[in-house]
């Protein structure tokens, strides 16, 4: 990956905004038991509820396990990500988009082990080596996945592809999920094709 997709992929800060200490999940549950706002905003992430899921010997906070592009009366284009090799292929089979659908990408992923902060997915496409689109959109704050609730399920903006002669063609993508704390999850190419029609 060359030194301008890494800058093309550099997540927005907030000015003035510094990550937090780290703590357990106990140690949230603990943290100022009387603070209503708080206890809301740690009922929100779903703390303690359940049993925790993720594997104690695997390292990752968080595992990205597919997108999905959903277009309504359409079968959803599905693209596994935790599929043992499935990263390898993804740029050299490309999928095909309708010029001018309305589509939404959903995330589906886990957490492990501890609270996620500030999980980010950005994206950028190029067509012929240029910059078309790079978007960011924040995805949220996480508590560990448990029995309760396995996978997390994040939609991001509806989106409509361009449409038009000049338009159609191929396109080249790199995604990322990264956190508050600058730590990238996931980074991979792919591909897709505009087309005059599925």
């Amino acid at each position: 990956m060359s030194a301008e997709q890494n800058d093309d992929l550099v997540a927005s800060k907030t000015e003035g905004f510094k990550v937090g200490e780290k703590k357990t999940i106990n140690e949230y549950s603990e943290l100022d038991k009387n603070d209503e706002s708080l206890n809301r905003w740690k009922a929100s992430l779903g703390l303690n509820t359940g049993t925790p899921i993720g594997d104690p010997n695997d390292p990752r906070k968080c595992i990205i396990k597919s997108l999905a592009l959903e277009v309504e009366g359409r079968d959803d284009v599905l693209i596994e990500l935790s599929a043992p090799g499935a990263l390898d292929a993804l740029k050299d089979k490309p999928f095909t988009i309708k010029e001018g659908a309305a589509f939404q990408t959903k995330a589906v992923f886990q957490v492990n082990h501890e609270v996620l902060s500030g999980l980010k997915y950005l994206q950028v496409v190029k067509r012929k080596g240029i910059r078309v689109s790079k978007d960011e959109e924040m995805l949220g704050s996480f508590a560990p996945n448990t029995s309760d609730k396995p996978v997390y399920e994040k939609k991001l903006h509806a989106e409509e592809a361009p449409s038009g002669m000049i338009a159609r063609g191929h396109y080249n993508a790199v995604s990322k999920f990264v956190d508050d704390d600058d730590h990238t999850h996931l980074q991979f190419e792919w591909s897709f094709d505009i087309a005059k029609d599925w």
